[in-house]
Order: structure tokens, then C-alpha cells, then sequence
């Protein structure tokens, strides 16, 4: 069977350059609206995410669900037993050493025809570039950035960082009165080598966590008297092993 020629280019830009921005227009061949039959209601469930309470603690605000999956070679993508999501400090100076509990993603979304096709796209793209990896540790983060007009919205609040896990997708589900964003990654010297800003749904992030870090600029609200968000799916996959 001949690879979809974008897939093939995207395999080719993420082993060569370590990540790769891919627009919506791509991404909707990637992940045809036939296979998303949930998709409004995918979409929707980013009006149900619980408070990032860990965050407010130090002052910020955000809105997520967390879910756990692993990946086989042989048997696809299966949901795990919700557990907590950890990083050590030496990848999140914010929050890193602490076991973080978050309310679960929907029973309903975490098995929906949606998340699952994007499960397997990303078990199809990293396992490519990984083909000697025989099980993946999969986490699912459901993230809203909430900005204010007295108070910018912080995608990544702990700056420029790399996750400590193998490989990112960042998928952009909506923005709603939100101006900047903008995705920047950094080589190991920190010196920035690619930046773009995740403007449409399905825009998306690729990113190899070991060879590049990445960061997101802060958001505001285009009309400062208006309610303000940008929403996102993170997935990551880590071969399986003690966490980092």
C-alpha cells in the first residue's frame, strides 16, 4: 500500500527538523471527518473541563481533563485505569514532583470515534518513527486557556520546557477571541529554530520531545469585554518506563 503523500512528507520533517507544524487543510485529510463522527461533541466537551487547581495554586488559571492509554504494536490503542500525571522537576520547574490527580476525560469522549482516530493517527506517526518500540505509555490532556482583559491566558506557564516523554501532539480544537499563541521551538541551545501560530481547528504540533523544547506564547482577548479561549488537545507518548 502506497503511504498518503502527507504522511510521507510529515514523516520526513519530523525526522529531519524534529517537529513539524501542519495546517488544519492536511490535517482534515489525515483525519477525515468520516472517521470523527462525534466531532461537535468532541468539541463541546471543552465547555466541561474542571479547574486546574495545582495551577491556581501559583496564581494562574486554566481548565483541563486527563486521560491514560497505552499503545501496542500488535493490539492498537486501549484506555488505562485513570492514574495521575507525573514530571519530574527537572522537566516542569513549576510543578514537576508532584503527583497531579485531574478530573478524568469523559467516559463518553475518551471512547468516542474522535479522540480514538487521533489516538491511532499518533500510534501510527511516532510508532513510525520508533518502529523498535513495542509499547507506548499514552497520555490525553484536555486543556482551555482562559484569558481577561486584566490578565493574559499562559499556554505554558513554565516556559520553554520539553515534556520528558518521546513524542507531542498539539491539535488545536478552537480559538475564541484570542489573539497571539504563537508556538515557538527551541533547539537544545535554546536557540529558536521554528515558530507558527495554531489559528484554525486541527492545526497541529508535532514535536520529537527529545531532539527540540517548545513553548507557547501568552494570550489576551481580541475585545477585552468579551469571554476568551484557546483549546487544545495535547497527546503524548512515552516508551514505556518510569516516568521522567
Amino acid at each position: 500500500m502506497t503511504p498518503h503523500p502527507d504522511t510521507s512528507a510529515l514523516h520526513a520533517r519530523l525526522q529531519r527538523d524534529g517537529f513539524a507544524f501542519v495546517t488544519a487543510e492536511i490535517m482534515r485529510d489525515l483525519l477525515p471527518a468520516s472517521a470523527l463522527t462525534d466531532w461537535p461533541a468532541f468539541v463541546a466537551s471543552w465547555n466541561d473541563l474542571a479547574p486546574d487547581s495545582y495551577l491556581a495554586a501559583s496564581g494562574r488559571h486554566r481548565r483541563r481533563r486527563h486521560a491514560t492509554f497505552s499503545a501496542d504494536a500488535g493490539y492498537g490503542v486501549r484506555a488505562e485505569a485513570h492514574q495521575p500525571h507525573y514530571q519530574s522537576l527537572h522537566y516542569n520547574p513549576l510543578q514537576g514532583d508532584i503527583l497531579r490527580w485531574f478530573e478524568p476525560v469523559l467516559p463518553a469522549i475518551a471512547d468516542g470515534a474522535s479522540l480514538r482516530r487521533i489516538l491511532a493517527f499518533c500510534h501510527e506517526r511516532f510508532g513510525a518513527l520508533a518502529p523498535q518500540v513495542r509499547h507506548w505509555h499514552v497520555e490525553v490532556h484536555q486543556f482551555r486557556i482562559e484569558a481577561r482583559a486584566d490578565e493574559a491566558g499562559e499556554p505554558t506557564p513554565e516556559g520553554v520546557h520539553r515534556d520528558g516523554v518521546d513524542y507531542v501532539l498539539v491539535l488545536l480544537i478552537d480559538r475564541e477571541n484570542i489573539e497571539r499563541g504563537t508556538t515557538t521551538i527551541h533547539a537544545a541551545d535554546r536557540r529558536e529554530v521554528g515558530q507558527f501560530t495554531l489559528t484554525h481547528p486541527l492545526d497541529a504540533a508535532l514535536v520529537d520531545d527529545h531532539r527540540v523544547f517548545h513553548g507557547v506564547t501568552a494570550v489576551t482577548p481580541l475585545d477585552p469585554a468579551q469571554a476568551a479561549h484557546r483549546d487544545v488537545l495535547v497527546v503524548t507518548f512515552r516508551r514505556d518506563a518510569a516516568p521522567r
